[in-house]
């Protein structure tokens, strides 16, 4: 199985030994997107403390990687979910779902994670998608 590294330009480029994404067996495996804004890593922002904007920002890269390996959301079979406070759920959930159209929602596990990559992260969300 022939596998191809996805890096986005429009997305901050990762830090970790990780790539924004692996293409492989008909998939596009996407690293757990953070909510980075800009794709120079010394100059990325975050929305501090903001949770709707950062969920929008996650979905804004997981997009454009999902773009550069030649696939969409829409096309999203599975997806994790980091939330720091699972009492925003509801919130996150809300934000979420305007990803999608009403019933093409992928499968998803959200769970509650006391500390992500970075002090400032809200959430982050790891997809696999069709290729």
């Amino acid at each position: 199985m022939a596998r191809e590294i996805i890096t986005s330009p429009r997305v901050t480029p990762m830090r970790s030994a990780v790539n924004h994404a692996v293409k492989a067996g008909g998939f596009v495996f996407v690293t757990g997107v953070t909510p980075f804004k800009g794709s120079e890593r010394m100059a990325a922002e975050i929305a501090k403390g903001d949770l709707v904007a950062q969920i929008h920002q996650v979905m804004q890269n997981m997009q454009a990687i999902l773009e550069e390996a030649g696939s969409s959301l829409d096309r999203a079979v599975k997806m994790n979910v980091a939330l720091t406070d699972m009492s925003r759920y509801a919130e996150f959930d809300a934000t979420f779902r305007t990803y999608f159209k009403e019933g093409n929602f992928p499968a998803r596990q959200t769970t509650e994670s006391a500390r992500l990559a970075h002090p400032d992260f809200l959430v982050s969300i790891d997809c696999i998608a069709e290729a």
